[in-house]
Order: structure tokens, then C-alpha cells, then sequence
């Protein structure tokens, strides 16, 4: 079974959130983080909004943190509210579908895949919290606050004028 993006960066998201419980993360910093689209990010965020599991702060200074805490957000939660669907294979178009065994294994496949996710929170997976914020910080992403940046960039604009 293979996840869509949507389901990727969903995760993705929360990991890199979870890897920083102390500040307001960008939506661009995470996007950057993961050298990854930050329009279709956007998309992904709004629908982690909605279910709860981001929460989004509006203002100058605003940003995003999880909407609660790693313990609770359940892996398999999150793949079942991101995925579009679970059919693996189109059995209803299939002429030997009331008499293939296939349907009854996949189905029995994909319900073994969900127990293993439901099995970990995101706590689980950032059980190494400070390694996961250890390479981003290595790559220069996300160890600094945007507002000094924000500050800086205009301290540098007002020269130019200059």
C-alpha cells in the first residue's frame, strides 16, 4: 500500500511540530525544512487544522504548533482522516469478485497495516525528538526565530535605501 503525499506531509508536519513544542513554527519553515511545496503544504495544514491536530495562530506573529500533545495524536488517526480511500485493488468493476478469495486477504492485509499504525502516537516516533531537531538544525532550518530574521531583512532594506 502506498500513502498519498497528502498523508506524507500530514506527517511530515507533525513531526517537525512535535520536534519543537517550545514555538510557533512557519508554514514556510516547515516547507523549507523539507524542501517541499509549500502551496500544497498549505492545503495540508488547513485540513490538520480543522481536525485538531494543528492549531494555527493568527498575527504578525503567529504560526503553527500542535493542537495537542504528541501522546494523543494516534498515527493511525491521522492516516484514516488524510487518506481519500483504502481500496487497494477496484474489486467492484471485477466479474469474479463474489467468488475471488483476493478481496477477503486484502481486506485482512489492510486491517493488519492499520492495527500496526494505531499502535503509535506521534510521541512514539519522536521518542528521539532531539536527533529529528538536530538535523534540521544542522541544515540551518528552523533553529532560528523568524522575527529577528523578519527584522533583520528590514534593518537590511532600510540600508539599501540609504
Amino acid at each position: 500500500m502506498k500513502l498519498t503525499l497528502f498523508t506524507d506531509y500530514a506527517m511530515r508536519t507533525l513531526l517537525y511540530l512535535g520536534a519543537r513544542p517550545e514555538r510557533l513554527c512557519s508554514i514556510g519553515e516547515v516547507a523549507q525544512a523539507y524542501r517541499i511545496s509549500q502551496n500544497h503544504l498549505m492545503k495540508v495544514v488547513v485540513e490538520l487544522v480543522r481536525s485538531g491536530h494543528v492549531e494555527s495562530v493568527r498575527g504578525r506573529s503567529g504560526g503553527i504548533r500542535l493542537g495537542m500533545p504528541p501522546e494523543e495524536i494516534n498515527v493511525g488517526a491521522v492516516v484514516r482522516h488524510t487518506e481519500d480511500g483504502f481500496d487497494l485493488v477496484d474489486c467492484g468493476s471485477c466479474v469474479v469478485a463474489p467468488a475471488c478469495g483476493l478481496t477477503g486477504v486484502l481486506k485482512e492485509a489492510l486491517g493488519a497495516f492499520m492495527a500496526v499504525l494505531d499502535r503509535y502516537t506521534l510521541a512514539d516516533l519522536l521518542a528521539k525528538r532531539g536527533d529529528i531537531a538536530a538535523i534540521f538544525a544542522a541544515q540551518g532550518v528552523g533553529a532560528l526565530d523568524a522575527a529577528p530574521i523578519r527584522k533583520r531583512r528590514q534593518e537590511l532594506a532600510l540600508q539599501k535605501e540609504a
